[in-house]
């Protein structure tokens, strides 16, 4: 439940949501926000920064889009209106969205990932990542390419 904290968030004092391992296991095409439908008291949890989107997906089924295993801790004072973790969630984009980004998803190799969860002015939205699995030799490229740009910045 790592949360980052970006300007804005620091301003607003809720956390932004970030899926750090989605960069790393997929190289992202293309992105688009969107809603998501909550309860009450995920919302207050998700403004404390209790959540993850470590292992989430996303998948289109009837013509709407679902957020599947987002892990969001219970709120201690919800109690009995508490809903169960990690409850599929539904995503809130419009149809003709919808539709593309289904159309982008049955191509083999591709998936639909949430990067990062954050607030717009009250509302709670999803960045999702139109993704491509990497490899493991892109993986181990993409460390060594990071490792040479710290020693660069470091003078080494």
């Amino acid at each position: 439940m790592a949360a980052r904290t970006t300007k804005a968030a620091a301003r607003t004092g809720t956390p932004s949501i970030e899926n750090r391992k989605a960069r790393h296991e997929y190289f992202i095409d293309d992105s688009f926000e969107a809603g998501i439908a909550l309860a009450g008291s995920e919302v207050k949890s998700l403004r404390q920064g209790n959540a993850s989107l470590q292992d989430s997906y996303c998948q289109i089924r009837n013509g709407e889009i679902w957020l599947e295993n987002m892990y969001i801790q219970p709120y201690r004072e919800a109690n009995r209106w508490n809903v169960e973790e990690r409850r599929p969630r539904k995503l809130l984009v419009r149809k003709g969205d919808i539709l593309r980004w289904q159309q982008k998803s049955q191509e083999k190799g591709i998936a639909l990932i949430p990067l990062k969860l954050y607030f717009t002015r009250g509302w709670a939205k999803v960045q999702i990542g139109v993704a491509r699995g990497k490899k493991q030799y892109d993986k181990r490229d993409a460390i060594k390419e990071r490792d040479i740009q710290r020693d660069v910045r470091w003078g080494e």
